[in-house]
């Protein structure tokens, strides 16, 4: 596929998750989808795959973490790979403490469908964040 073809199909991945339209994101990745969230201490942290282990981190996102994109991401791609820079701010709900994480998705897209995303965050915000004790720093 073209680069700009898999650039649209990781945009169209980011508006499902954003509408969360479980269907029309579940037809964007691949069977085996493999995501991969850095970090401990934190809800969303670790390996997931397929599309009912996709399934079930992002409706824990949606029960744990708030998440409001200030301003759209970026995207840069070459061949099969687009990465999308961002900034994520919001909460875990369990703390009530905010969060400010700059990110970037690694993705592979192949024959139309994400493969595979590695994310890359501000584990350490997130933990912050996270944990139940202390002030936020």
């Amino acid at each position: 596929m073209s680069v700009e073809k898999n650039v649209q199909i990781v945009k169209d991945f980011f508006t499902a998750i954003g509408s969360y339209k479980e269907h029309d994101l579940l037809a964007l990745v691949a069977d085996d989808i493999e995501w991969i969230i850095p970090g401990r201490n934190w809800p969303l942290a670790g390996t997931h795959r397929g599309h009912a282990e996709l399934a079930a981190v992002l409706k824990k996102a949606s029960e744990e973490v708030e998440m409001a994109y200030p301003k759209p991401p970026e995207f840069v791609a070459q061949g099969d790979r687009v990465m999308v820079i961002g900034v994520a701010t919001g909460k875990i709900y369990a703390t009530d403490k905010p969060y400010n994480d700059d990110w970037v998705f690694n993705m592979t897209v192949r024959d139309g469908k994400t493969t595979k995303i590695r994310e890359y965050i501000d584990t350490q915000a997130l933990a912050r964040a996270s944990e139940t004790d202390g002030p936020v720093t």
